[in-house]
């Protein structure tokens, strides 16, 4: 190991950006089995106080949506070349962050406190809630905005290594960031004063969440080029075509704050809005989709054709074909909607998932190398994404039969046998899904223990594709 890469305050970033993400995912875990339960027949009955589960969602999608997914997207811009190396002030975002974190999830238990289940970004009516998330969104920015985002050439000293291809879309996911925020400033300004909760909090993140889709699946195509290029210094598709559909990813987005600020109550602006999510995400992204199936079958990493890498990678893909077929069926307001973003978010999710060993190894912390680790690293993105998919698939059979979406507890009185059944495969998968996220989190939190290499024992994270640049 390089132990001056390993202590550069790059890695440092990396290891404190991953501990807030992996973290936002412990307390999302325990808050999603309360969901399965509020969903699944038979335990579903025993609810009769569903704001109690209301509340339950509205914690668990923040930190396993919001939190962990771009706490980790701004862990990845750390991967930079170095040619535009990072600033004191941007590595202090974490902090602020850390902090903004710890003001939701507490403000999540104020009394009284109503939960609004608004599109993307779920609220609790209450001032320290939205400052939170106010907060941590700006250790985000703080975390990205410097000149590690303009062009530069590749640099050798990068901590881990990432094909060129890569660079563009990791540029691209800090853009898409920006971007994000100010359509949510162009919203929340242009929201009118006066309205109901449920109103105000729709229109205000309606705009900025659907960029924040965008952004995310930036960083998924962007991890799915760093997992096939291994540690072999593979360039997996070339940089011009990376460039071309991370550049068509962005483009479309930049008149997202533009019409936030035309106010998204207005009809063409949620027009335009959902035109963008149809047609501003999916060409490019299944053109880098198509190329890095390509990729698949013409690299090689280490660990064969069952490393971590390759797993993750079909793992993610599989589920974001899968949020493509869903959302593609999509026609009334019913469970079909959180299926289909599930699967989607499940995609971006289980990415994140295969690339965390490698990029931890990186920045200096290793998990040695037994064979009961070995073959639960490799399995764990399999399983996660397994049940997600399983989840997905139950929750969009249960809407294809009637069953209306955010409803739980004593709410769900949908009579078809049909929507049942959905929902038992629903929470079936739930809890697979569970399974692998803690498989992920205990070997993750044994790598973020500062567990170091003795000289009797590999770094499994080396063995699964993992090595400094």
């Amino acid at each position: 190991m390089n132990s001056e890469i390993s202590t550069l305050p790059e890695a440092r970033a990396i290891r404190r950006w991953i501990a807030l993400a992996v973290g936002s995912l412990v307390l999302a875990g325990m808050l999603s089995l309360m969901l399965v339960i509020a969903r699944a027949p038979g335990t579903s009955a025993l609810v009769s106080d569903p704001l109690f589960f209301r509340r339950c969602l509205v914690v668990h999608v923040d930190l396993s949506l919001v939190v962990w997914a771009y706490a980790f997207a701004t862990a990845l811009l750390f991967l930079l070349p170095r040619a535009g190396e990072s600033s004191l002030v941007s590595r202090a975002g974490v902090f602020v962050s850390t902090g903004g974190v710890g003001l939701l999830v507490l403000s999540a238990m104020a009394p009284g406190a109503k939960p609004v289940l608004s599109n993307y970004v779920p609220m609790i009516e209450h001032w320290s809630f939205g400052a939170g998330l106010i907060i941590f969104a700006l250790g985000v920015l703080i975390g990205i905005v410097d000149r590690r985002l303009l062009p530069s050439e590749p640099a050798p000293s990068s901590l881990l290594f990432i094909p060129e291809a890569a660079i563009p879309g990791l540029r691209a996911t800090g853009l898409l960031l920006i971007v994000a925020a100010l359509t949510f400033a162009a919203s929340w300004s242009s929201t009118p004063s006066g309205l109901a909760a449920d109103v105000r909090y729709e229109l205000a993140n309606w705009g900025g969440g659907h960029v924040l889709s965008a952004a995310g699946s930036a960083a998924m195509a962007s991890t799915w080029l760093i997992l096939l290029a291994g540690d072999t210094r593979q360039q997996v598709m070339p940089r011009w075509l990376a460039s071309l559909c991370f550049g068509l990813l962005v483009l479309p987005w930049l008149w997202a704050p533009m019409l936030a600020a035309a106010g998204v109550q207005d009809t063409a602006a949620r027009e335009g809005f959902t035109t963008l999510m149809r047609w501003g995400i999916f060409p490019p992204i299944a053109v880098l989709a198509i190329a890095s199936v390509i990729a698949f079958f013409k690299t090689r990493t280490p660990g064969g054709a069952f490393s971590l890498r390759r797993v993750g990678f079909v793992a993610s893909l599989g589920l974001t074909l899968l949020g493509w077929v869903l959302g593609a069926l999509i026609r009334d307001s019913t469970t079909l909607i959180p299926a289909h973003y599930h699967a989607a978010i499940g995609g971006v999710t289980v990415a994140f998932m295969a690339v965390t060993y490698p990029l931890l190894h990186a920045a200096g912390l290793h998990l040695t190398a037994t064979e009961r680790r070995r073959k639960l690293a490799i399995a764990q993105p399999a399983v996660f994404a397994i049940g997600q998919a399983i989840f997905a698939v139950g929750f969009g059979y249960s809407g294809a039969h009637g069953m209306g979406r955010k409803l739980y507890g004593a709410e769900q009185t949908s009579r078809e046998l049909g929507a049942w059944i959905g929902l038992g495969v629903m929470g079936v998968g739930g809890l697979v899904a569970i399974v692998g996220g803690l498989m992920f989190i205990a070997l993750t939190f044994r790598v973020l223990r500062l567990q170091r290499t003795s000289p009797a024992e590999a770094p499994l994270s080396s063995e699964l594709g993992g090595s400094h640049g």
